[in-house]
């Protein structure tokens, strides 16, 4: 993906292999002496026990410029927490693994929902939420990154490359996005991207007419990217999506509170592989299938914030326009992938495809009967504002479970 292409929307930073990427990592290292940069990590228990993250932690430890790490550790009981603390060790850097199903945390859980204000359900947002709350009581950091723990192709390259347009003073990005091509196993990937995302904001182009907001979106290589970085004067007000809309609700809320000036996207690898999700096709609330549907919501909801007026008419006309142009951008992604030597199944897309067209109507009939909805997790201004002593609280929870209970040696399941 070596060239200089400018969309006209957002700044995009190419890897042209003119660089060597230890002049990058020099600099950072001289930018974080007055610019700290912290890293999250939102995981599973489960992704303690895969290899990817056994080699990010690997990678990570080689990174000198990081100053503080988070884990966000969901789904994991007492004796499970004691093991990921050990797991975790092998990190140089000051870190926090965040035993988020601990009595204490559960119990802050409770006052904020006597104060209304609690997150609607568990998950990736939620994680990241609770991070973000950490680090902003932390109150050293200039700059916070976070990207995915289950990346097979994970290279320290990755981060700096990510984190360098928001870290480096001289330029004025509030938040950068990763960008690379997904290939992995001989296949081309990324299906909800390529076969949702891309051809759901042209049809919205054609169906709805020209936004700036459509614009900002397809200028994005890939929106739905799990690695950004931003600086950290945004966090208090940033609203995280409650579900599977994380992703674009980030970039959204950039789009709201920084305008597109202060965005980026930066080009992190040549070959990026993770663990994939399954579409799932006869259960709405997992896998692909829920996760297009809350895309679908996101995109819907921040489009009728700018003034779009929806009704089911437009959302079957949507539907129809989207479907079409998904079939024809299979075909070209069937003859990318061959002339790069890569395969795709294209019967199964095309599949997938007939899914997502119909949680288009399923995510604009949820939209309609409930266009109040609100699905961000309430910002940590809000929160502050409701119980000014929360954050603190929830900074000493954290502490005080990692001085109660003592690391146990790391043994993977099986």
């Amino acid at each position: 993906m070596a060239d200089f292409h400018q969309n006209g929307n957002i700044a995009q930073f190419h890897n042209l292999r003119t660089r060597p990427v230890e002049e990058l990592v020099y600099e950072l290292e001289t930018f974080a002496q007055t610019r700290k940069i912290s890293l999250i990590l939102p995981s599973l228990y489960s992704e303690l026990e895969q290899p990817a993250l056994s080699g990010i932690l690997d990678e990570l430890s080689k990174v000198r410029y990081v100053h503080r790490v988070i884990i966000g550790l969901d789904r994991a009981d007492e004796r499970q927490f004691r093991m990921a603390r050990d797991y975790f060790a092998r990190l140089p850097q000051t870190h926090v693994v965040i035993w988020n199903d601990s009595p204490r945390m559960k119990a802050l859980g409770g006052k904020l929902e006597d104060l209304g204000l609690a997150p609607l359900e568990p998950g990736k947002g939620k994680n990241v939420w609770s991070c973000i709350g950490y680090l902003i009581a932390c109150a050293d950091s200039a700059v916070m990154a976070i990207h995915d723990c289950d990346i097979v192709t994970y290279e320290a390259e990755m981060l700096a490359r990510l984190v360098y347009p928001v870290a480096n003073p001289n330029f004025s990005y509030q938040l950068s996005k990763g960008f690379y091509p997904r290939v992995g196993g001989g296949k081309l990937n990324g299906r909800v991207s390529r076969l949702l995302v891309s051809p759901l904001l042209i049809a919205l182009k054609r169906v709805v007419g020209d936004t700036d907001y459509i614009d900002y979106l397809r200028a994005f290589r890939y929106p739905l990217s799990g690695e950004f970085a931003l600086r950290t004067g945004m966090l208090p007000d940033l609203r995280i999506p409650s579900d599977w809309g994380l992703e674009i609700g980030v970039l959204s809320e950039a789009w709201r509170n920084l305008g597109r000036n202060a965005v980026c996207q930066v080009e992190i690898a040549d070959e990026y592989d993770h663990k994939h999700q399954t579409v799932s096709p006869d259960d709405a609330t997992a896998g692909l299938n829920r996760m297009s549907t809350d895309i679908c919501k996101a995109i819907f909801r921040k489009l009728a914030a700018e003034g779009t007026v929806f009704d089911m008419n437009i959302f079957r006309t949507l539907k129809a326009t989207y479907y079409r142009r998904a079939l024809d951008l299979v075909e070209v992604y069937a003859n990318d992938a061959r002339m790069n030597g890569l395969t795709t199944d294209r019967h199964v897309e095309e599949q997938t495809i007939e899914l997502f067209a119909e949680n288009i109507i399923r995510a604009g009939e949820i939209f309609l009967k409930n266009p109040n909805e609100t699905p961000f997790i309430p910002n940590w201004s809000r929160v502050h504002a409701a119980d000014p002593g929360l954050i603190s609280e929830l900074k000493a929870a954290a502490a005080a479970d990692e001085a109660e209970f003592a690391p146990l040696p790391f043994e993977p399941a099986g």
